[in-house]
């Protein structure tokens, strides 16, 4: 049974009208051109499915998209992992037909997808027991894998196919043999880490055999009605291994006519190129349209699904428009907003919650430390996520809300759309806090749309704003509140080394106190720039990307033994890619010694946090520090002098980032 479709009718006239076109693949009937593409969501249980992943994945067909790729599903025995659901056994067959149900119900088909790492990694340790091509270790994690046997590669290859057609018989419309990203079937591909003399290495038809024979089984027992599509690597960023052209010849070589239903490319590898795989905000939107549309010139008679940083409707009609792809693959973005294809069908593009490529989606599942969560989506997964809107509260409440960063602007909007009377008070007079600033620097373009959101809805719900002031203990009192919300962020705490009197004299400032000044300035300056990191966040870094187009040379001095260390490995290695290419040094295991020499001679000494060692910096024209922050929470024992509880979200309780800030700021508006 197939619900009616909440998408209007297509029409030409509509907007979008490419990327809404209907398509068809293997003879089953998309009624757009919109793929999510596939994501891990970690929210299997125990190798089965969970009501949490049946959630999320229907709300993506429910939210008007044509077709799922599932996360990598474990179809051999020696995959068998607590967080992927298992088809290669029949333990779970009603929940995947269950999985399978809610999704192809609203018209959206489903295609699980097949992925063996082998010998790539792409958290900390190696992997004791990866399989691959050859004895070669892993250019990221150095893993070192077992080279599989002819007669085991053609074991795999049943065993893969088998379970594809347990994955048909419980409803699955198909398959995507994920063959890129530095994985099993990738390493196979590249002349880098092949140098197998069977018949599965040497030329190019013997690297490309395995994949080849996994597709003519699957293909024989499953039938051509049965979806089979390749994502394939496009060009992995590394020397010797897969370029552009090379990426085209395997293209080729295994999609003659008939072969496959549809090839998406990737790039990056299990290596420094990692990055590539999801690039962020500082890479350009769109940024492999012309590869991809090269690549597809090299089988132009199979359909290609463009992927690679889509995050507007516009964007993605474009790409079908001009013909670089038959389909767009929307990965992050469908993340943040499971109605994404709805609102664009219905003209209300500016209605989504745009994604802001950060990644810490990728970083909460590559980690395996939780579920798959969003910076701009506290409602990812749950019942009520498609095209949300606050339903109206039993009783209506004045609020105050102090601090009009993203965590107060979330709490704002939600309350006020569930009927309460919403003040909200803000010391700049602008919204967004620091996520502005943020916004402002190298990469930070695309964070503005979580606070253009909330300020959208928060107008629409009624929020009455009370912005450009600092708000005092009166101000909230005056109000008369029934319930206060205090998100009025944290302060970055003076480092040790830093004199009370020279911080009191703003002669050495914060970064972000720095930087407010900083960015009035466009000319250049003599002299060095200097920060000293205690704070290891992404933003420290963008500080000092601007920095570098302003002074003639940048420094920034740590504790540790290197740099970002907790920010997600595709997001660090850019950041040091950049800082590198940018000449910008980088002083480990050493910390700031203040001298008289930093006043008068603008000499700035370090200390070796090991050895004693003293070095200087001279010629300073610039020092900051950025550290780690303490809750600015004054109003809170005020307000509870006066019996007033207040409710303190985001970096007032405790300083993290944008991912908690939106979750508790959208989770305390909800709960009043």
């Amino acid at each position: 049974m197939v619900l009616d479709s909440p998408l209007p009718p297509y029409s030409p006239a509509a907007p979008y009208p490419s990327l809404l076109a209907p398509f068809s693949l293997a003879g089953k009937p998309l009624r757009n051109r919109v793929v999510h593409a596939s994501m891990s969501t970690v929210m299997a249980t125990n190798a089965r499915v969970s009501d949490r992943m049946i959630q999320y994945f229907a709300n993506r067909a429910q939210g008007g998209a044509a077709m799922v790729v599932t996360e990598p599903l474990s179809m051999a025995r020696h995959q068998h992992l607590a967080t992927r659901v298992g088809v290669w056994n029949d333990d779970d067959l009603n929940g995947i037909k269950r999985l399978v149900e809610a999704v192809e119900i609203h018209d959206c088909r489903i295609v699980g997808q097949l992925l063996e790492r082998g010998r790539g990694r792409n958290n900390f340790g190696r992997t004791p027991d990866a399989i691959g091509a050859s004895a070669l270790p892993d250019d990221l994690s150095w893993t070192m894998p077992r080279p599989l046997r002819a007669d085991e590669i053609r074991a795999l290859v049943e065993e893969f196919a088998n379970s594809a057609v347990r994955m048909q018989r419980c409803g699955f419309s198909g398959i995507e043999i994920s063959a890129a990203h530095g994985h099993f079937f990738h390493q196979f591909f590249s002349p880098w880490s092949n140098v197998r003399t069977d018949q599965y290495g040497g030329d190019l038809a013997g690297r490309c055999r395995l994949v080849a024979e996994l597709v003519a089984a699957i293909r024989d027992l499953c039938g051509s009605n049965f979806i089979v599509g390749l994502k394939l690597p496009g060009d992995d960023g590394l020397p010797n291994s897969i370029n552009a052209a090379l990426g085209g010849q395997i293209a080729a070589e295994l999609c003659a006519p008939g072969t496959v239903d549809y090839v998406c490319f990737a790039q990056g590898s299990h290596s420094r190129t990692l990055e590539m795989h999801v690039p962020d905000g500082h890479r350009p939107r769109v940024p492999y349209r012309d590869l991809i549309r090269s690549l597809h010139a090299s089988i132009p008679d199979v359909p290609v699904i463009a992927l690679g940083r889509i995050t507007d409707p516009a964007e993605a009609d474009a790409l079908i428009a001009d013909g670089t792809a038959e389909l767009a693959g929307i990965g992050r973005a469908l993340i943040t907003d499971a109605a994404w294809t709805l609102k664009a069908a219905l003209g209300r593009a500016h209605d989504i919650r745009y994604c802001v490529s950060c990644n810490t989606c990728w970083e909460q599942v590559s980690t395996l430390r939780s579920p798959l969560a969003c910076d701009n989506n506290p409602r990812l997964a749950r019942v009520d996520e498609v095209n949300f809107w606050p339903s109206l509260a039993a009783e209506r409440k004045r609020v105050v809300i102090v601090g009009a960063g993203v965590a107060g602007l979330e709490a704002a909007w939600v309350a006020a759309a569930r009927g309460h009377e919403v003040t909200l008070f803000g010391r700049s007079a602008e919204v967004g806090g620091k996520t502005r600033l943020r916004a402002l620097l190298p990469g930070g373009e695309a964070t503005s749309s979580v606070y253009d959101y909330q300020l959208a809805a928060a107008q629409r719900a009624g929020v009455r704003f009370v912005l450009g002031r600092s708000a005092t203990l009166e101000d909230v009192l005056a109000q008369q509140p029934q319930e206060v919300v205090l998100a009025t962020g944290a302060n970055m705490v003076a480092p040790s080394w830093l004199p009370a009197e020279v911080r009191e004299a703003g002669l050495v400032p914060d970064l972000r106190s720095a930087m407010q000044d900083v960015l009035r300035h466009t000319s250049r300056q003599a002299g060095t720039a200097v920060i000293f990191d205690m704070d290891h966040g992404e933003g420290t870094y963008a500080a000092a990307e601007h920095l570098h187009t302003l002074f003639e040379k940048v420094v920034i001095i740590t504790p540790r033994d290197t740099i970002a260390q907790e920010i997600a490995v595709v997001v660090r290695q850019g950041i040091l890619r950049r800082l590198h290419e940018k000449r910008i040094r980088i002083i480990v295991l050493a910390e700031p010694r203040w001298s008289e020499g930093f006043e008068n001679e603008g000499r700035l000494d370090y200390v070796d946090r090991y050895n004693g060692d003293v070095s200087c910096i001279h010629n300073v024209a610039f020092l900051a520090w950025s550290t780690p922050r303490s809750p600015e929470d004054d109003l809170a024992s005020g307000l509870h002098a006066h019996g007033i509880i207040a409710r303190q979200v985001g970096d007032c309780f405790s300083a993290r980032g944008l991912l908690a800030a939106t979750a508790e700021g959208h989770a305390v508006g909800d709960a009043l």
